[in-house]
């Protein structure tokens, strides 16, 4: 096995070993199977680019290819043309897979079920990643940095797993890496011939220790082997030993927790990434039940925390402070005397399985009564557990206030603080002007910052034609914001986020709060909050009457009474209870064609007009022209690597007569200098002067078809690996082209044959010329061709060494044209000195 083949089977196995830690995303490992196949593949592709010596942009365009068209086969084969080549169905087909890979990986926990979408990124992924290593190592021959395509492979997968890809999947793939240096290094090695690797104590010692036979490794390989294992053992001892280092590619819970009196700080990771994935839940599972004295239940939401920093990618909370938790928590901030207060008692009961750091509270709690490991964190008014404490099966009771403002008390609020302001109406530079210029354009003739603020809810909740939808891509950086500005459809993460945005755009002091709506009242009297009942809402600061919620999403929660002042009180008899069908299915569509989500289209459950396979009878299709474009496309892509070959065969079939009646002076690119590659008997009569030989024809005629024939015949040596030597006279070359190729018998003295009809036409003063000598080339070709090897038959074939002539001609046309306009440039600028010079003297 050579060098190079052996790396490239290094290469595969250090991606696969990455690859592993992608297994605990999903519930089922078969997929890696078909990667491996598929890789494998692509890998072979690569070594046998590389065995025919083809150049470094072929083999990677190869290999691309050959990735494009198994993945067609194996996720669009019905779809493509001839089940194979990729047109544009096959395309929106594996587009539709990835979006709706997007969309499975958003609504699903993990381990995910491995979907045809989830099952295409991770084995396209894996497959963009195994070749960006091969590159790399293999087809550049630097295999150090083939470790940051490895490295994200493996990032990625411990990053959705949150601490899933443990020190095992890490071990294993530093392995790899390890295993693909070493050979490498081998590699390297052996292209400066025997390394010394010690004296063995045995009977010939030196000459042992100098061909490396002596049975042990060589030493620079066991110092690699050394300072791999003391590296591994560092990376995996270190953060084991250090308990400061317990979050990042490891595992870990990725944020500090404080212990003692007052110490300690809190740095959580974002909930919005997993909010999605409650609401998209098959089933809507039980998280808690509770009971409460609120005589509000509809305005009775469970607060888990507050983002407050938005940083331009997200919002996400801020490293706070942490504390033991007080008898009775202090005043809500900014609160005042004068507005009316309501204090209620609830008790909540949390579902073992929902486990949860922060202990969800309705907002603002007072006082709580838990059990366990809890620390408090004074500016969300949170409750955060400590030293691995869960809400799993917990019980406790909580004290909370109802805060009651009117709107005329929110309308003649007094500015806050000018630090509060500062501080959370932060928005980062990055912020599309769109979104401010939105916000003042809504919230133009408004008064003060709440009738800003309700003019932003109701835009957003009924005046801006929004439409509620869990499927679309998450996010609440500036561009899922912009963007969902333009689409104006999605779910509560993107009402919340971006009316927060807009909010801090005109001046008012905001934040994004996450947590659960009220819940399903049950028959008990108690009432039942689901996976379902998810939610995030915006909160923005009144001076006077505190953190005050808004609800911006359409269909989800109720609007507080404070936001609609004129609007007539509820029938005590008809409590505003969230209802099951509002927690399953949230969104109001006025027609299953029209809105139906995404998802639920896929799966068919929007009528029969959706169902997949559907078409509808006034859909025209894919115009004709299209796929015209798409299968020319394809079969130009496919032809590329084949240009070689076709070329060849041209010029050969030109050469030897292949094609009665072509005139075959006109090789510009493959012929003889001055002259072109006639079939014997075939040139035309009307030569200048030379006698006619015996076969009819002028000496002009017989030395035409001598000297194309011997092109020919230096051009299919070169194919073979026998590299032309312009120096050398006819009979040498022919001697050397035998020699070199292992000619003999027949194909030998054909060689020697046309040598000597070449010196005949070159040097003798009555050339005597015999035909046959395309014969002749064919006898060389056929010994040439069983004299070489399979790999050798292989390359002369299909990627010709000798096809570097078209980039010589081409290089020397272009050249010519560069004298010419340089000469055509050089006159006309003499002949304007010239009239400059008449005109000054006349």
């Amino acid at each position: 096995m050579s060098g190079r083949t052996r790396l490239a089977l290094c290469a595969f196995v250090a991606t696969m070993l990455a690859a592993g830690a992608l297994l605990p995303l999903v519930e089922t490992s078969k997929w890696v199977l078909q990667a491996g196949f598929l890789l494998g593949v692509q890998t072979c592709v690569g070594a046998l680019a590389r065995r025919m010596r083809l150049a470094r942009i072929l083999t990677v365009s190869l290999q691309v290819l050959v990735t494009l068209l198994t993945l067609t086969m194996a996720f669009a084969r019905e779809h493509a043309l001839f089940g194979v080549l990729p047109g544009p169905q096959a395309v929106q087909r594996l587009a539709d897979l990835l979006t709706a890979g997007a969309d499975d990986v958003n609504r699903y926990a993990i381990p995910a079920p491995a979907t045809d979408g989830i099952r295409l990124m991770l084995i396209g992924g894996v497959l963009l990643i195994g070749l960006a290593v091969d590159l790399l190592a293999v087809t550049f021959r630097t295999a150090a940095p083939a470790g940051l395509p490895l490295l994200a492979l493996y990032s990625v997968a411990a990053g959705l797993s949150e601490g899933g890809a443990g020190w095992i999947w890490f071990t294993l793939a530093a392995c790899g890496y390890l295993l693909l240096l070493l050979a490498e290094g081998r590699e390297r090695l052996s292209q400066w011939g025997r390394v010394f690797g010690g004296v063995s104590r045995t009977s010939n010692s030196l000459a042992a220790g100098l061909d490396g036979s002596s049975g042990r490794p060589l030493a620079p390989v066991r110092t690699g082997r050394r300072i791999g294992a003391v590296a591994l053992g560092v990376a995996l001892a270190v953060p084991a030993a250090l308990p400061a280092l317990d979050g990042g590619l490891l595992g870990g819970t990725g944020g500090g927790t404080g212990r003692g009196g007052g110490g300690g700080t809190i740095s959580a990771v974002n909930p919005l990434v997993s909010l999605q994935n409650n609401l998209n839940q098959a089933e809507n599972r039980e998280v808690m039940t509770y009971r409460t004295n609120s005589a509000s239940p509809q305005d009775f939401y469970l607060r888990i925390l507050a983002l407050d920093q938005f940083s331009g990618g997200e919002w996400r909370p801020s490293t706070r402070r942490l504390s033991d938790v007080p008898d009775r928590l202090p005043q809500p901030t900014g609160l005042g005397t004068d507005v009316s207060v309501t204090e209620i008692r609830t008790n909540i009961s949390a579902s073992r399985s929902y486990q949860q750091t922060y202990l969800p509270l309705p907002y603002p709690a007072s006082e709580v009564n838990v059990q366990g490991r809890w620390r408090y964190e004074p500016e969300g008014r949170t409750l955060v557990g400590d030293d691995g404490q869960t809400t799993g099966g917990a019980r406790y009771e909580v004290s909370s206030l109802v805060v009651e403002p009117t709107a005329s008390q929110l309308g003649e609020a007094r500015a806050a603080r000018s630090e509060l302001v500062r501080e959370y109406t932060r928005l980062p530079a990055s912020l599309p002007d769109v979104v401010e210029d939105t916000a003042e354009q809504v919230t133009e003739g408004a008064a003060n910052d709440y009738e800003r603020a309700v003019k932003l809810q109701d835009w957003f909740a009924s005046e801006g034609g929004f439409r509620y939808d869990t499927t679309v891509t998450s996010g609440t950086g500036t561009a899922a914001i912009e963007r969902f500005l333009k689409d104006k459809e999605g779910f509560c993460v993107h009402f919340s986020s971006t009316m927060a945005a807009m909010a801090r755009a005109l001046g008012i002091p905001a934040r994004v709060a996450v947590g659960f709506t009220p819940g399903t009242a049950q028959a008990d009297g108690s009432v039942s909050v689901g996976l379902r009942d998810a939610h995030a809402w915006p909160e923005l600061y009144f001076e006077g009457v505190g953190w005050t919620r808004f609800e911006p999403t359409p269909s989800r929660g109720s609007a507080p009474s404070y936001t609609r002042p004129d609007a007539p009180s509820q029938d005590p008899s008809d409590p505003a209870l969230p209802t099951d069908d509002a927690s399953v299915a949230p969104t109001a569509a006025p027609s299953a064609t029209e809105s139906c989500p995404v998802q639920e289209r896929r799966q068919g459950q929007c009528g029969a007009a959706t169902v997949p396979g559907a078409v509808d009878s006034s859909d025209p299709g894919t115009p004709a022209g299209v796929v015209a474009l798409w299968v020319l496309g394809s079969l130009v892509v496919l032809a590329l690597p084949l240009l070689p070959m076709l070329w060849r065969l041209r010029v050969r079939r030109r050469r030897l007569g292949a094609f009665g009646g072509t005139d075959p002076t006109d090789d510009a690119i493959g012929g003889a200098a001055g002259t072109g590659g006639g079939p014997d008997g075939a040139a035309p009569s009307t030569a200048r002067g030379g006698r006619r030989g015996s076969s009819g024809r002028t000496a002009a005629d017989a030395t035409v078809r001598v000297m194309t024939a011997w092109r020919e015949l230096t051009d299919t040596a070169w194919d073979h690996g026998i590299v032309p030597d312009e120096s050398q006279t006819p009979r040498k070359a022919a001697a050397r082209v035998v020699r070199l190729g292992g000619l003999d018998g027949a194909a030998a003295s054909a060689a020697h044959r046309l040598a000597g009809a070449v010196e005949q036409v070159l040097y003798a003063p009555a050339p005597r010329v015999a035909g046959g000598s395309a014969q002749d080339v064919r006898e060389v070709r056929e010994g040439l061709w069983a004299a070489a090897g399979r790999w050798g038959r292989v390359r002369a074939t299909l990627a010709p060494r000798s096809a570097v002539r078209v980039i010589w001609a081409m290089s020397e046309a272009r050249a010519e044209l560069g004298r010419r306009w340089s000469e055509r440039l050089g006159r006309d600028r003499w002949a304007a000195r010239l009239r400059r010079v008449s005109r000054q003297e006349g």
